[in-house]
């Protein structure tokens, strides 16, 4: 199997930044949800953060699979704080679209460097994870604007998402 280009190596480097961004984005998000007594809700977004983590391992071990080198990039701070559980869930969302953006960006990257083979592969099955986690933090999204200021519905959906389960994929390996 043909190497990764100098490009697409240095993109999908990137990319494993943005996956673990997305991991300290969800702890964070997590951690506030616990801070205002919402436990389901934050064992949600923990759940988030352990498929995010896998996401990076899935181009981790494309890139060494491929003769690449990772390279562990510099992960910002995310936000400790949000208005409510409405404003996190939709920092959530908008985070997932941005995922998706750099998803699509790097199909474009490898078809444009004829890298169709494997890289495409791996890039289908995210576009298709990413059409899961966009519906899943929207879906979150419009529960929390249904309900409203309900407090009742709230405690209601936060013991709904109390039931979500991390099931680590098949090829996972450490």
């Amino acid at each position: 199997m043909p190497e990764l280009s100098k490009k697409l190596l240095e993109e999908m480097n990137v990319q494993i930044q943005e996956e673990m961004f997305s991991a300290y984005l969800y702890y964070a998000i997590g951690a506030w949800f616990d801070s205002i007594n919402l436990p389901g809700f934050a064992h949600w977004m923990r759940v988030q953060a352990l498929e995010e983590v896998t996401h990076a391992h899935k181009f981790h071990n494309h890139i060494i699979g491929r003769r690449g080198a990772v390279e562990f990039l510099e992960i910002k701070k995310p936000p400790k704080k949000w208005e409510s559980p409405l404003d996190a869930c939709e920092a959530a969302f908008k985070h997932e679209q941005h995922i998706t953006g750099r998803i699509h960006g790097l199909v474009d990257l490898a078809t444009k460097e004829g890298d169709h083979e494997a890289t495409y592969g791996i890039l289908n099955w995210f576009i298709e994870e990413q059409i899961e986690e966009e519906l899943n933090t929207d879906t979150l999204v419009q529960k929390l604007k249904m309900l409203g200021q309900d407090k009742n519905a709230l405690y209601l959906l936060d013991k709904e998402v109390a039931t979500r389960i991390f099931t680590p994929p098949i090829w996972l390996t450490y």
